[in-house]
């Protein structure tokens, strides 16, 4: 509905106006014939059809801007979130490369809990599939975002 408001808008005004004029007795059109006639001496009534036009297209060219301004707009945040997520990778790869010297240390160590070990394994791969479906999401918004981190 929001997206039709000025047709409502419209809508409303003409009904309004269509039941003022049954209501009252006035034929609007004939009133229009009228004015162009009294126009008709000053000759301002030729400059009313290719103001219409210029009027009409300078609403296209509005409509026009404000669209493409809505999809700049997008690109620009598609962008950023792809930006945000090739660091949040970068970050989180070279966090999980310098962890696994604590993996290699603790594998070392004797006596060390090999339960330990396979749940850290368990949280490297959790962490690993996460980023991993977050750079595959396709339709960047709130709900895509949120479903491709859950966990399975």
């Amino acid at each position: 509905m929001k997206y039709y408001r000025l047709t409502m808008i419209g809508l409303a005004i003409s009904t309004v106006i269509y039941l003022l004029t049954i209501i009252i007795g006035v034929d609007l059109f004939e009133k229009l014939i009228e004015l162009l006639h009294g126009l008709e001496k000053y000759e301002l009534d030729e400059l009313i059809i290719p103001t219409t036009i210029f009027i009409a297209f300078s609403l296209f060219e509005l409509i026009d801007r404000q669209r493409s301004h809505k999809i700049e707009v997008e690109r620009e945040k598609i962008k950023i979130y792809e930006a945000m997520i090739f660091s949040t990778q970068h970050i989180l790869n070279n966090f999980l490369n310098q962890i696994q010297v604590f993996k290699q240390t603790a594998e070392e160590t004797e006596n060390f809990d090999p339960e330990v070990l396979g749940y850290y394994d368990e949280i490297i791969d959790e962490a690993s599939g996460q980023i991993d479906s977050l750079c595959k999401v396709t339709e960047i918004n709130e709900v895509s975002i949120l479903e491709s981190i859950k966990p399975k």
